[in-house]
C-alpha cells in the first residue's frame, strides 16, 4: 500500500539522514521513478523533504525535522500491544510506567491504529499465572532487580531445594519469570551462572561491590539450556500406563497438554477405548502422588516398584480411614 510506503520512506529519511533515491528504491522495493514520485507526495503534504540531484546529491527532510508517526504497521502494532504481562509488570514495580508508556504510545499512532490497540486490550489478555499455585512470597525482587540493572554484587542467604541453608556473594545476570515464579540467573565468583528461586531467598543485601556482565551472556539462551537440562534431570524414572477413555482428561489437567500428544500417537487402542503410554516422572514417590488421584482410570503396567509402593500407599489410606 503507499500509505505504508511513505511511513516508510519517512522513518527511513529520519533514521538515516540523506539517502539516495537508488538507495530508497531497494530499501521500498519500488524503481527511483515511484521513489521521485512519492517524494512528491510528502512534500505536498506538508513534510519538509527535498532531493538535490548530482555525485553528493540525495533526498533528505529538512534538519530537527520529526514526526510523530511511528511507522508501525497494523500487525505490529498488535503484536506491541500484546507485550504487557500484568502481574509480572505488577511484581517488577512497572505496571503504571507500563500504562503511562502505553498511553503515549496510543496518543502518537494514526487514528486507524488505535483501533487496533484498542481491540487487542479488550480480546486479549495474558495470565502468567499458573492454575492453583499459591503466590510465591518474593520480597527481595525489587532489590534483586536493582542489582541487575546497576551491575552490583548481592549477598544472600539461600534455601536450597534440599533444605540445606548456603550464603552465596553472587553477580546477578539477570531475571526470568517462568510462569509466575520468579528466578534469578547469577555468578558465583569463579563459577559458572546459577539459577535461584527468589522466593527461597531468605536474606538479601545490595553490596557496593560492581561486577562487569559478559557482553556475550544471552540471557535467554541459558534459560533455554538450563531448563531443558533440568527438565531432564528431574524425569529420570520411566513410568508405562493404561489411560483409560475417562481417565485422559483428568491426568492432562494434572501433568500437561504432552499427555493428549501421547494418547494420540499411541499404537493401538484396546477394544476399551484405552491405550498404553509412558511417562516420566521425578522419583517413585513423585509418580505415586500425582497418580494415586487418577483412581481406576489410569492402570500402572510398569516398573513394578511403583505398583508396589500403589499398593502400599492404599493400605496406608484403608487404615487411616477404616
Amino acid at each position: 500500500m503507499r500509505a505504508d510506503r511513505l511511513i516508510a520512506m519517512l522513518m527511513l529519511l529520519q533514521a538515516h539522514g540523506r539517502m539516495t533515491a537508488q538507495e530508497l528504491s531497494e530499501r521500498l522495493e519500488v524503481s527511483p521513478r515511484t521513489v521521485y514520485r512519492d517524494l512528491d507526495a510528502l512534500s505536498a503534504s506538508g513534510v519538509p523533504v527535498y532531493a538535490e540531484r548530482g555525485p553528493n546529491g540525495g533526498c533528505e527532510l529538512l534538519e530537527r525535522y520529526r514526526t510523530n508517526l511511528t511507522g508501525l504497521t497494523e500487525s505490529e502494532v498488535r503484536a506491541l500491544f500484546m507485550f504487557t504481562v500484568p502481574n509480572l509488570l505488577t511484581d517488577l514495580g512497572a505496571n503504571k510506567a507500563s500504562e503511562a508508556a502505553m498511553l503515549k504510545l496510543t496518543a502518537s499512532l494514526p487514528a486507524p491504529f488505535r483501533k487496533d490497540a484498542d481491540e487487542v486490550r479488550a480480546k486479549l489478555h495474558l495470565d502468567a499465572a499458573g492454575w492453583f499455585q499459591v503466590k510465591d512470597p518474593i520480597p527481595y525482587l525489587s532489590l534483586l532487580q536493582d542489582a541487575v540493572w546497576q551491575e552490583r554484587r548481592v549477598r544472600m542467604e539461600y534455601r536450597r531445594g534440599d533444605g540445606r541453608w548456603v550464603k552465596r556473594l553472587v553477580d546477578p545476570y539477570g531475571l526470568v519469570a517462568k510462569t509466575s515464579v520468579w528466578y534469578l540467573v547469577g555468578l558465583i565468583y569463579g563459577g559458572m551462572p546459577m539459577v535461584y528461586r527468589v522466593s527461597r531467598i531468605q536474606s538479601a543485601e545490595l553490596t557496593e561491590s560492581r561486577f562487569v556482565r559478559p557482553a556475550a551472556f544471552d540471557l535467554a539462551a541459558f534459560w533455554q539450556e538450563w531448563r531443558e537440562k533440568f527438565e531432564q534431570e528431574q524425569a529420570v524414572f520411566p513410568v508405562t500406563l493404561r489411560v483409560h477413555p475417562e481417565g485422559v482428561t483428568a491426568l492432562t489437567h494434572q501433568l500437561g497438554e504432552g499427555v493428549m500428544q501421547l494418547v494420540l500417537a499411541a499404537e493401538s487402542m484396546a477394544q476399551d477405548g484405552s491405550v498404553v503410554i509412558e511417562l516420566k516422572f521425578a522419583s517413585v514417590e513423585d509418580a505415586c502422588q500425582k497418580l494415586a488421584g487418577m483412581g481406576t482410570a489410569v492402570q500402572i503396567l510398569a516398573p513394578d516398584s511403583l505398583r508396589r509402593h500403589m499398593v502400599n500407599h492404599a493400605k496406608l489410606l484403608l487404615t487411616l480411614y477404616d
